[in-house]
């Protein structure tokens, strides 16, 4: 049968009784497919196969433990034949034909008069995939679709949004690879996208032409549009019927203030959803080979914003101080931990532009950090790590003076290059 002999189309088979001949596994895996569609299902087999002796015992279908009869079609809206032998099938798919019964033979898929497709869902998508007989190039076209629409390549946004809602997108450190599957599908279905300064900025050239972008990127000290403006903007918008993510770099629940727009949403009956990130906090550091805890040199990390709240944090070198978009602070961030006790030969690394082309390392110890950062101009955003793990690093000098080492990421094939 030629591919241009198939007229494709979609059954509402909801409440309406159909047949499956046959009891083993493709018989059951079809039964499945058409409880799920809300079919009445009918299954006739003189033994059937656990699976569908499962379906039975539940109430979920009726299992007639018999042969079949050419009586069963009488009634039914759709049949599928999938006993393992040819004579029966041809007879069941005869009888169905007589009575004008669309019928699928799983032994004779040429003399078949419909087919069962390779069948997907994304959401409310449903990927259904006809090959001209082949299953397997059939499953290899529906799940290449599929993996498509969840990871955002292939567009899934209704173009009507029923109801608006917020999801709050934490998009990783930057680089467009970190982000995660559900994030970047969420991104592809969005009516509007509220960005932060940080993230994966480029996936935002992706986006369709109707889709609007609202700039709402904060530096240190610089707030163009504070947060209560941000949370005005979700409501806002979610409520006029739009599909809104709030993409932002990192996580949205690890010092991002993602918790107060979730409150802020949810207090004025806006829908939201939270797709976690990957944190900078433990990520940025790892793109520089530096671990935030090690066996035998750290078992816990806290992460911080501000030299202010270094004094609650335990001020020793098994201990690990991530430090967020401090280097405007650094010098006054090494002088708190020194009076809190942490010796002055501490190691510190900073990474600037975690995973991203122009990633820089910068290495020294607590007594030196600030001194080296300045003379290299290092500049947010960055991530500074404080405590022993920082010797982990690949990049980690072995005396721990004043080397600063400045290097693009370490899976990069670029060369390492040695500043002094």
């Amino acid at each position: 049968m030629a591919i241009q002999d198939i007229y494709p189309t979609a059954l509402r088979l909801l409440g309406r009784p159909v047949l499956v001949v046959g009891g083993g596994p493709v018989a059951a895996r079809r039964a499945k497919g058409l409880l799920d569609a809300g079919a009445l299902v009918t299954a006739v087999a003189p033994v059937a196969s656990p699976a569908l002796q499962e379906m039975a015992d539940a109430g979920l279908l009726t299992w007639a433990a018999r042969p079949y009869d050419t009586k069963d079609v009488d009634g039914v809206w759709f049949v599928q034949t999938a006993t393992g032998d040819p004579a029966v099938d041809a007879q069941v798919s005869a009888d169905a034909e007589a009575q004008r019964v669309w019928c699928v033979n799983a032994s004779n898929h040429e003399a078949s008069a419909a087919w069962t497709p390779a069948v997907a869902e994304v959401d409310d998508v449903k990927i259904a995939v006809n090959a001209g007989g082949d299953p397997r190039r059939a499953m290899a076209v529906r799940d290449a679709v599929a993996t498509a629409l969840e990871t955002g390549d292939l567009p899934l946004r209704r173009r009507r949004a029923h109801q608006g809602s917020v999801a709050l997108v934490g998009g990783g450190p930057g680089d467009t690879g970190l982000i995660t599957v559900r994030g970047r599908r969420l991104l592809g279905q969005a009516d509007v996208v509220v960005a932060d300064r940080l993230g994966p900025r480029e996936l935002l050239n992706e986006l369709a032409p109707d889709v609007r972008v609202i700039e709402v990127g904060k530096t240190p000290g610089h707030h163009p549009v504070p947060q209560a403006g941000i949370n005005r903007i979700l409501v806002e918008e979610a409520l006029q019927g739009h599909r809104v993510v709030r993409l932002k770099g990192g996580d949205p629940y690890v010092l991002g203030r993602g918790g107060e727009e979730a409150e802020h949403c949810r207090r004025h009956g806006v829908e939201v959803e939270v797709v976690s990130g990957v944190t900078s906090a433990i990520s940025v550091p790892a793109a520089a080979g530096i671990p935030v805890t090690h066996r035998g040199l750290a078992k816990g990390f806290s992460v911080v914003t501000g030299h202010e709240e270094l004094s609650e944090v335990p001020a020793r070198p098994d201990h690990t101080v991530v430090l967020l978009m401090g280097v405007g602070q650094l010098r006054e961030s090494a002088s708190a931990l020194g009076e809190a006790g942490l010796p002055q030969d501490t190691p510190v690394g900073i990474v600037e532009n975690g995973y991203l082309p122009d990633q820089r390392v910068t290495i020294g110890t607590l007594g030196s950090i600030a001194d080296q950062a300045e003379a290299a101009g290092v500049a947010n955003p960055a991530v500074i790590v404080i405590g022993d793990v920082v010797r982990v690093s690949p990049f980690a000098p072995s005396h721990f003076k004043t080397a600063d080492y400045s290097t693009t990421s370490p899976n990069s094939p670029r060369k390492t290059a040695l500043t002094t």
